[in-house]
């Protein structure tokens, strides 16, 4: 990934909403009806106001952009972006080049539905090609990061907690063999992962925070690297056959290291010709997904780290990867603007090719039943497939900000969408629509 991390004023500067008139800001801002307004805040009664499904339904819109207040609607602004956002590439045009291959899908599909849109919940991105930053362990809880915080926000009781500050310093409450007992100060974190109740934390200068939610403290600290370049791309955390839990950590210095909880210990180290910005684990722990600073991923032996075979295709560099839970199928997201689906079992060409509207693939996740595949662009659009019946239908979740992070729940019930704006920031969630057509035989 790049070396360029800017603040969030720069990162405005180069991704962020396009100037259209005196009404629509530049630097980071979705809409402004206002100079003088604190867009923040209701103007009658100063509080910060959410969106329900109900409200949605009156016809509120779902961020509550007050477009009858601005002198653009939202179809021309939408127009807008899609003609003047910028989409950021390693390698030139690969964006353009890529439209030729492009599954045609049908959109349309409803499969989660508008459920509640919180503007309190502020989802923050510190490097703009890494949207790993949202978590869900519940149909109810979801993880995130807010600046120098990483908040737990309850939808069943529309409770926001603050789980761990690492504006200043941050040491295990834990002794471990290979632990740095003096932890970290003013960790930046670069991306985060949630499962069950593991947390961990990367950050900028290869740090990982690793915390137990139902134990006080941190238990683990350690750095992948003391490279210079050393940012954590991306964490996964999963499960052993032997019942231990074990995640991995993708860094900039082309490393992949695998720790092992139950120990607090380096298990597996494996190197790669590229900085690595995903690896994903297939569901039987044979194989791995590595995808980075090079057109070509690899599948490899997750054992060894030797190379099964390179997966030709995407034009650019790629940031997400994911697995069907069926363990042959799994999908890469690209700078290229295409999310490309795999068969593990025949990897001369890839299945299908989904593409973006604005801009790079950089978030993926399957359901836990294998129905659905979200797929996230840098902005606006997150994209749901009908994964079981061969991508050819999607449901397009349209809205305006800059996307942190996409997460199903585990049940999947919900989806959250982690959206960053000055103005508009907030956690978006969807419920899965289920047909009950049984009731309509006993009404």
């Amino acid at each position: 990934m790049s070396q360029y991390q800017g603040d969030e004023m720069d990162m405005e500067g180069e991704h962020g909403m396009v100037e259209v008139d005196d009404d629509t800001y530049f630097r980071g801002r979705v809409m402004a009806y206002s100079d003088s307004d604190e867009e923040e805040y209701d103007d009658l009664n100063g509080r910060i106001t959410d969106t329900s499904a109900a409200d949605a339904r009156r016809g509120k819109d779902i961020q509550g952009i007050p477009w009858e207040r601005l002198s653009i609607s939202r179809d021309k602004y939408r127009q807008t972006r899609l003609e003047q956002y910028k989409n950021y590439e390693n390698i030139p045009h690969s964006g353009e080049c890529s439209e030729k291959e492009r599954k045609h899908t049908r959109t349309g599909g409803l499969y989660y539905e508008f459920w509640r849109n919180t503007r309190s919940v502020k989802s923050t991105i510190l490097h703009f090609q890494l949207r790993n930053l949202v978590w869900s362990t519940s149909k109810h809880d979801v993880y995130l990061m807010s600046h120098f915080s990483i908040i737990h926000w309850s939808s069943l009781n529309c409770k926001r907690t603050e789980v761990l500050n690492v504006s200043g310093h941050v040491a295990p409450h834990e002794k471990h063999p290979g632990s740095l007992l003096e932890g970290f100060t003013q960790t930046q974190v670069s991306t985060l992962a949630v499962r069950d109740k593991l947390l961990i934390a990367g950050g900028f200068q290869g740090e990982l925070i690793c915390k137990y939610l139902d134990r006080p403290g941190v238990s683990f600290c350690s750095r992948t690297t003391y490279d210079d370049n050393a940012i954590t791309n991306a964490v996964e955390i999963y499960d052993c056959p032997s019942g231990a839990i074990h995640f991995m950590a993708s860094n900039n210095d082309c490393g992949v290291r695998d720790f092992d909880m139950e120990k607090f210990q380096l298990s597996k180290h494996f190197s790669f010709p590229w900085p690595v910005n995903h690896t994903s684990l297939s569901p039987d722990g044979k194989l791995l997904v590595i995808v980075g600073d090079n057109p070509d991923g690899l599948l490899v032996d997750s054992q060894t780290g030797k190379t099964v075979m390179p997966l030709h295709g995407h034009l650019d560099f790629s940031f997400a990867s994911s697995w069907h839970p069926n363990g042959h199928t799994f999908a890469t997201g690209n700078q290229d603007k295409t999310c490309r689906i795999w068969d593990a079992r025949n990897l001369s060409k890839s299945v299908s090719v989904l593409k973006g509207n604005l801009g790079a693939i950089r978030s993926i996740r399957f359901t836990s039943d294998g129905q659905f595949m979200a797929m996230a662009e840098p902005a606006d659009f997150v994209h749901v497939y009908d994964a079981k019946n061969g991508y050819e239908k999607e449901q397009e979740i349209d809205f305006f900000g800059e996307i942190s992070g996409v997460s199903f729940s585990p049940d999947t019930e919900s989806l959250f969408i982690g959206v960053w704006d000055r103005t508009y920031g907030s956690l978006l969630q969807y419920n899965r629509r289920r047909s009950y057509s049984y009731l309509d035989s006993v009404l």
